[in-house]
């Protein structure tokens, strides 16, 4: 997800606690565990810094939005808040757990996907179902604190509420993406999701025989393919060179599960078919020849 939405998440999590009782450094602890597990796992943008061959791609959400460093970064998002306010409280540990694994495995639905698994399999863990940005989850969340106007029910309450339509979003998204997989995968010999802005309305990558098409899809005409466009694949050219002169488009290889190959004479690349915008994917990596 996007900045902003791990943000909100922070702030719901933080909310769903009883704090009428806690002291002000209390509430400032468990606001700063809240706030910096859900942002911590992408500490790894720092890693752009140093990076000369593309492996970014790699790097960013890998190896620290792991599922295993979770009670990791648990550990140390609490120990600061001890540090800072001389807070002992073990459920500072839960909500910084709870926190980042949030933020971890949400962004497994996105097309971006994680090395949830690292540093054990470098496999990237990608459902395409929930959009980077998702205006739903901000509605959802916008709700909540327009709710807390009406004074009939108490912040955790309301908040505790708000978690769980948040998670009944994801849920019906995901069921919705499952089932127009299903429907269509026998037409491919690979096919992925990419969610759009609107609830159950995705875009179906399918890619068989060296021919890649985009089609839109929804549950709402029953999961009949609308095709956008046919992209032809050079998949028998030899990529050696390519990956030779440019290391960032064999990074590319290794994490996209479905490329685009070009080889017209001109160019020799590939590119994520996934992220084609007016003609053009933003992830495209090439050589002139």
């Amino acid at each position: 997800m996007d900045t902003i939405t791990h943000t909100l998440f922070g702030l719901v999590i933080y909310n769903t606690l009883k704090t009428e009782e806690m002291s002000q450094p209390m509430k400032r602890a468990f606001l700063f565990t809240s706030l910096v597990g859900s942002q911590i796992p992408d500490i790894d943008v720092i890693s752009q810094a140093w990076d000369t061959e593309g492996l970014y791609l790699m790097w960013h959400r890998g190896l620290t939005h792991s599922v295993f460093l979770v009670p990791i970064w648990a550990f140390l998002i609490s120990l600061l808040a001890y540090l800072f306010w001389r807070v002992r409280d073990r459920r500072l540990f839960w909500i910084g757990l709870l926190a980042v694994f949030v933020h971890d495995t949400i962004d497994n639905f996105n097309a971006w996907g994680t090395g949830y698994l690292e540093p054990f399999s470098e496999t990237r863990v990608t459902f395409g179902t929930i959009s980077i940005v998702d205006p739903m989850m901000w509605l959802i969340i916008l709700g909540g604190y327009l709710s807390l106007r009406l004074k009939k029910w108490r912040r955790h309450t309301i908040f505790r509420t708000v978690a769980a339509l948040l998670v009944a979003h994801v849920a019906i998204q995901s069921a919705e993406g499952a089932w127009l997989y299903q429907a269509n995968k026998a037409s491919y010999d690979s096919v992925v999701l990419f969610a759009r802005f609107v609830p159950g309305q995705f875009h179906l990558i399918g890619k068989k025989e060296g021919l890649v098409e985009i089609s839109e899809v929804s549950v709402w005409n029953g999961g009949a393919p609308k095709l956008l466009m046919s992209i032809p694949s050079a998949d028998q050219a030899d990529l050696t060179e390519l990956f030779a002169k440019n290391p960032e488009a064999k990074t590319l290889s290794r994490w996209s599960p479905m490329l685009v190959v070009v080889d017209d004479g001109q160019r020799l690349g590939i590119y994520d078919p996934r992220f084609v915008r007016n003609g053009e994917s933003f992830l495209y990596e090439y050589i002139e020849r």
